[in-house]
Formats: C-alpha cells, sequence, structure tokens
C-alpha cells in the first residue's frame, strides 16, 4: 500500500492499529496523522525497537493490508 492510500485509510485503520501495538495512546494516533515515519518512530518509542526494526515491522503490516 502507497503512502497516499495509506494516509486517506489511516482513520479506518486505527482500530486494527490499536489491536496490534496496544501501547499507542490517543495523543499518539493524532500525531502519526498517517505517517508512515511518524508511526515507526511512534513503535520505536514506545516499544523500545531500534529504527530498523520499527520501520520494518511498520512496513510489513501496511504492505499486509494491500
Amino acid at each position: 500500500m502507497n503512502n497516499d492510500i495509506f494516509e486517506g485509510k489511516w482513520k479506518q485503520l486505527k482500530g486494527e492499529v490499536q489491536n496490534r501495538w496496544g501501547k499507542i495512546t490517543d495523543d499518539d494516533f493524532a500525531k502519526i496523522q498517517g505517517n508512515r515515519e511518524r508511526f515507526a518512530g511512534v513503535v520505536q518509542e514506545r516499544y523500545g525497537k531500534n529504527k530498523e526494526q520499527a520501520k520494518q515491522e511498520v512496513n510489513e503490516y501496511i504492505d499486509s493490508l494491500s
């Protein structure tokens, strides 16, 4: 899924994202706003992953939606 489609579907996906990454807060969702890089940054911060791990995990999740 490309970034434009992901951004457009962000509000619909929030529930699924919350189920998978339960530590992401409502404030985080507001900050992410469908941006893949911000999403990876929040996953990195909340789960103590390195940048590459978080980016890979987020990309795999987004790609699985296609």
